[in-house]
């Protein structure tokens, strides 16, 4: 019964973003290409759509079919992101107003009791007040909106890495026997999957600011409900995405000490600058889909392990990642130099 729900998801999705890409369909939004895009051609970005169509009837169907899975605030949640950032993608809102929605999309599930009530790492639990659980967990829903955005970059990379994502945590959920959770990530994947078929590199279509904001919304939502069920502890959602995590972070944080407008679309995400040396699209697509396999593994693994084995992944992950950034940039320097 779930293995037809996620290919009806699947299909749907397939339809869905087959449609939009139609010159004549209502919702043909064209990406132009500028002097940020790694791609030349304009190309629709409607495929978001199609991919939340898709996991909200997908969801619907598994609510008759399984009781309780995902709750309507969640739901309503994901629709407020997905409806501003639609809105976005056809007329450009402000960076503020976007900002605004986010929040106060973020503070509805809080108030929902989708909370942090703790600091959770491997065999350690800081207990922290409720006014912090709150400032911690509305920035954590934030600021995964935005960088699953900022991520959204190149031809099958986000779609990709959600697909991976929330298959290990469909997995998670199995382990820890929650249904309701595993079914809510393997319609989701189904969704997304319909979509990848479009997005893989050379893309037809893009997911555009509706797709990857609510998906990055979903990243978050799903990482309190686990952690708020006992599914597994936060840390655990993070290692899983941490390529992605990892990734716009740190080039947040560098271009804010270079004094950049940080809310302005760039072209300096360390997987933007591995195109640019040459790997091209469907390369450093596959190398990343590689490495979201492995930290998914690795996480789904260390779960059951010791908190001495759990700290070393995390160690070990904390040097891979510092190992690719020092990688790349000497593969810049010797790119100028050869230049």
């Amino acid at each position: 019964m779930i293995s037809a729900l996620v290919v009806v998801s699947f299909l749907l999705s397939m339809c869905l973003t087959r449609m939009f890409m139609n010159p004549s369909s209502f919702l043909h939004i064209i990406d132009h290409p500028n002097e940020r895009s790694l791609h030349v051609t304009p190309i629709p970005r409607a495929g978001g759509v199609a991919i939340i169509a898709a996991f909200f009837i997908g969801a619907g169907i598994a609510e008759l079919l399984f009781d309780t899975v995902v709750s309507l605030a969640l739901l309503f949640c994901a629709l407020l992101v997905a409806a501003v950032s639609l809105v976005d993608d056809c007329y450009s809102l402000s960076a503020a107003l976007r900002f605004v929605i986010h929040f106060c999309a973020a503070m509805l599930l809080l108030a929902n009791g989708y909370t942090l009530s703790a600091l959770e790492l491997p065999g350690f639990l800081w207990q922290w007040p409720e006014y912090v659980s709150f400032v911690v967990s509305c920035f954590f829903i934030v600021w995964a909106i935005n960088l699953y955005n900022f991520m959204d970059g190149m031809d099958g990379f986000a779609a990709g890495m959600a697909i991976v994502g929330f298959s290990c945590f469909a997995i998670l959920g199995w382990q820890a026997d929650h249904q309701g959770f595993m079914v809510a990530n393997l319609v989701l994947v189904g969704a997304v999957s319909g979509f990848l078929w479009f997005n893989f590199p050379p893309a037809k279509i893009f997911m555009g600011d509706v797709g990857a904001s609510t998906l990055g919304f979903c990243m978050a939502a799903f990482s309190l409900w686990a952690s708020v069920d006992k599914i597994f502890p936060i840390w655990v959602a993070v290692l899983v995405f941490s390529p992605f995590i990892v990734d716009a972070t740190i080039t947040l944080v560098r271009r804010a000490l270079a004094g950049e407008r940080v809310w302005e679309a760039h072209k300096s995400h360390f997987y933007q600058r591995l195109v640019q040396l040459g790997w091209g699209h469907k390369k450093t697509v596959l190398h990343g889909y590689l490495l979201m396999v492995l930290c998914g593994i690795s996480a789904c693994y260390s779960l059951q392990m010791s908190v001495f084995i759990q700290w070393l992944v995390i160690v070990i992950w904390t040097v891979i990642y510092v190992v690719i950034m020092i990688r790349i940039t000497r593969l810049e320097c010797q790119c100028v130099i050869k230049t």
